[in-house]
């Protein structure tokens, strides 16, 4: 295998359509080339979420569009590729399904190797992308569609120490912006909100805090925020824009404190295996978020574990994550040839137990 590698990403699991190259030299830190993300929230907004069947067919349109614009950006032609890495799940069927066959059509017709990638296997790595951390390390993976505190002990070794049990943290923010009339996508929009806001105003639940463990859960705080809306609107016929505020403090503060006290109890058990060089990240689209991202990085403070956290382009979905775990996965020999499945469900922990409750991307792994 060459010392260098040059590989082609594509990333289609949801409602961002995604291109990217990154390269790495023997011995050297990789090199994001190129990072190209249509985003199709205009596209959903009317809806107040993702609509499957749009996302699906602006993947079909725009991942051409992406690939070619990756590579222009890197300078780079199809030649000087080594593999071509696609998110194979899990995710939206239709998206991965534009994605996988895409990427099967530039392997086959450049005669390249195929490697498919787990989407959280994908942002449990970036870590390793933008600092080069070592294992083991532990990993929050919080978006949209997942939530999971993870063990990563290799580039294929994952341990799953708890996740949500319905609803994703980002999904919660989306349902919450929609509760409150803000727009869509809702993490920012609640968060944008919120600086306004106070957070004690509203005595919303802390889920699961009084259980053992690291299991989280979402559902029944979106619910309760639901009943404080709908009391003041009955008591005062609308809501004003404190109101609104107040509430998304208060929502956020709640889900916070979750995060904050979860991430306590993994890192106990992370640091019970006495790591030489103890490091807690978090990845996804909810790390995004500076008030959740500030109460993490206290925690791994308190725990003596150094706090990592991608840059925000890379938090939310996007093709350089998976063109560098695709990336790890071929220098490990790894290859898939042309009956490379798109999966809607693929946990990284295949030995854990599936969790229950069902969220935008499916069932959680």
């Amino acid at each position: 295998m060459a010392d260098t590698l040059t590989v082609l990403g594509l990333e289609s699991s949801c409602d961002d359509t995604a291109a990217a190259v990154v390269r790495q030299r023997a011995g050297g830190r990789p090199e994001i080339l190129s990072s190209i993300v249509a985003g199709q929230t205009e596209l959903h907004a009317a809806f107040g979420g993702v609509v499957p069947e749009i996302a699906a067919r602006a993947h079909v349109e725009k991942l051409d569009l992406c690939v070619e614009a990756a590579l222009s950006e890197a300078g780079l032609r199809l030649s000087a590729i080594d593999a071509v890495a696609v998110t194979a799940g899990p995710g939206l069927i239709g998206g991965l399904l534009a994605g996988v066959m895409m990427a099967k059509g530039i392997a086959a017709g450049a005669g390249l190797p195929l490697v498919g990638v787990n989407h959280l296997a994908g942002h449990a790595l970036t870590p390793r992308l933008t600092d080069g951390l070592a294992f083991p390390y532990l990993v929050l993976l919080v978006s949209g569609g997942h939530c999971q505190f993870l063990m990563a002990r290799g580039v294929e070794d994952f341990t799953r120490l708890g996740g949500t049990i319905d609803d994703a943290p980002g999904e919660a923010f989306d349902k919450t912006a929609r509760i409150l009339g803000l727009p869509q996508p809702g993490g920012p929009s609640v968060e944008a909100a919120a600086r306004a806001g106070d957070p004690r105003r509203f005595a919303l639940p802390r889920p699961l805090l009084d259980r053992p463990g690291c299991d989280l859960s979402f559902s029944g705080l979106k619910t309760a925020l639901l009943r404080e809306r709908d009391r003041l609107m009955e008591a005062q016929g609308g809501l004003t824009e404190q109101d609104r505020a107040d509430l998304c403090a208060s929502f956020q503060a709640a889900v916070t404190e979750v995060l904050a006290e979860k991430s306590r109890r993994a890192l106990a058990l992370y640091m019970a295996e006495a790591p030489a060089e103890p490091a807690f990240a978090v990845a996804g689209g909810v790390a995004a978020n500076a008030t959740i991202r500030a109460a993490l990085e206290a925690v791994a403070a308190e725990a003596g574990a150094r706090f990592l956290a991608p840059p925000l382009s890379l938090c939310t979905d996007n093709a350089a994550m998976i063109a560098w775990a695709g990336l790890e996965r071929f220098r490990l020999g790894r290859r898939d040839d042309m009956t490379l499945s798109a999966r809607p469900r693929w946990p990284l922990d295949a030995a854990s137990p599936a969790m229950l409750g069902g969220g935008k991307r499916g069932a959680k792994a």
